[in-house]
């Protein structure tokens, strides 16, 4: 009874922090363009998120080990909090940039502790069920926050006084905690040898879907206010395109459980690409269009980057999950701190709907380079592959959350990998259509 406990606090900790991530994020984009700041000023503010957030990912553990979780965790909340109330006081673009990388360092420390405390209490039986169940509130807490903008509008103080009362609200679970100091927090570990041997189209899959995810997400909000809607119209287009893409993700995940991944890959990228495409050519206005675009663009779109994930498994090696998804996360992380200053560049230099473009571009490559790879390997036998995992937005997912996912455990029975794949750089195909190893390289 005390560990379920525990695991809610946990669960409600995490829903404060996503909360609070969902509204500032879209308000600071949203209220950005009502400042007046430049196209590439927002898209910076974009990038010095994800420069925070790959920071912190990489520094927070050597905090943690200094201080102690608990420590750690009140220091983050802290800087986080006043980082929301500063972008109140300090209206200018240099600040906000600034500032918003400090909420990304801030965020992900914060993120990874609470993890990493769920991932102590939670049972190698029941990892699956609460690493489900935690996805599911973090999006629906994330989304919630978005639509919170809806009421809080964007003008004055409320949104940012409500972001920093949700953040601050955040620490209470792990404040008052009873159980004992988590394990030392995931360290970075990026081995771009081992994740491109074990599979290119996940690797080339991560960098594309962090082009393209980081620049809907910093630069959509934008668009939409560019095409006249207010903010409750922005809120419920964001919301509309996120629970979209979670609702995609089990039927899509299940769907690559049974199929080669990368025919999922293909239909996904191709329909984000030609969804972009469409939104550029047409450049809807404020409308049921736009709605109905944004909700494919969601449902094509978000779900990618959890199959690319899912693919990698497929062809690491026991107990090399937690390695090959960690490498996929930076380098995601170098897409979504690349992708918003990209597209705000070509908004200034064509339109605002340029940046459909650039969505449309990188899920095309990721179409092309899946479809092209399948003539390179074969797939493994469904009965060879782990399940598909859903998760969360790719641009809160953390070096903890790929701990606590089931797949990180090498010693768990349902993995089911083939023994020892041999990298496709490797491989030739004999007559009569086996692979085969190569002699040398």
């Amino acid at each position: 009874m005390a560990s379920v406990i525990k695991i809610y606090a946990l669960f409600l900790g995490s829903a404060l922090l996503m909360f609070g991530g969902g509204l500032q994020g879209l308000l600071l984009s949203v209220r950005g363009a009502e400042e007046g700041f430049s196209l590439l000023a927002l898209g910076l503010i974009g990038t010095g998120w994800s420069v925070g957030f790959v920071t912190g990912s990489i520094t927070v553990p050597l905090v943690v080990r200094n201080v102690g979780h608990i420590r750690a965790f009140s220091v983050m909340a802290a800087i986080g909090t006043v980082t929301i109330l500063l972008n109140l006081l300090l209206v200018n673009d240099i600040s906000w940039i600034l500032l918003r990388a400090l909420s990304g360092f801030c965020f992900a420390g914060a993120a990874m502790i609470v993890e990493s405390w769920l991932n102590e209490v939670a049972e190698n039986k029941s990892r699956g069920t609460i690493f489900s169940v935690y996805t599911t509130i973090n999006m629906t807490a994330s989304t919630a926050g978005q639509i919170a903008m809806s009421i809080t509008g964007t003008a004055g103080y409320v949104p940012f006084i409500v972001g920093a009362i949700s953040f601050i609200c955040a620490v209470l679970p792990t404040a008052l905690t009873s159980s004992p100091q988590p394990r030392p927090l995931a360290s970075a570990k990026l081995d771009l040898g081992l994740l491109i041997r074990t599979s290119p189209v996940a690797a080339v899959a991560a960098f594309c879907c962090g082009m393209a995810n980081g620049s809907f997400g910093t630069l959509a909000p934008v668009y939409g206010y560019e095409q006249g809607l207010n903010a409750g119209g922005i809120a419920f287009l964001f919301a509309i395109a996120a629970i979209a893409g979670a609702a995609g993700q089990i039927p899509f995940g299940r769907l690559s459980d049974r199929i080669d991944r990368r025919w999922v890959m293909v239909g996904l990228g191709g329909g984000a690409a030609l969804t972009g495409a469409v939104i550029f050519v047409l450049n809807p206005g404020a409308g049921w269009l736009m709605y109905v675009l944004f909700a494919i663009y969601g449902l094509t779109a978000n779900p990618l980057y959890a199959i690319a994930v899912a693919h990698a498994n497929d062809f690491a090696r026991e107990g090399e999950f937690a390695r090959v998804a960690g490498g996929m996360l930076l380098i995601l992380g170098v897409g979504l701190a690349i992708g918003p200053t990209l597209a705000s560049l070509l908004m200034g230099g064509i339109s605002p709907v340029a940046l459909f473009l650039v969505t449309a571009v990188f899920h095309a490559v990721i179409t092309g380079f899946a479809y092209w790879r399948m003539s390179q390997r074969k797939s493994l036998d469904a009965a060879d592959r782990a399940p598909f995992q859903p998760m969360g937005s790719d641009k809160q997912v953390t070096l903890e959350s790929i701990e606590l996912d089931p797949r990180a455990d090498g010693d768990a029975p349902e993995m089911g990998h083939a023994e020892a794949p041999v990298p496709d750089e490797l491989m030739t195909q004999n007559e009569d259509g086996r692979d085969v190893q190569n002699s040398t390289v």
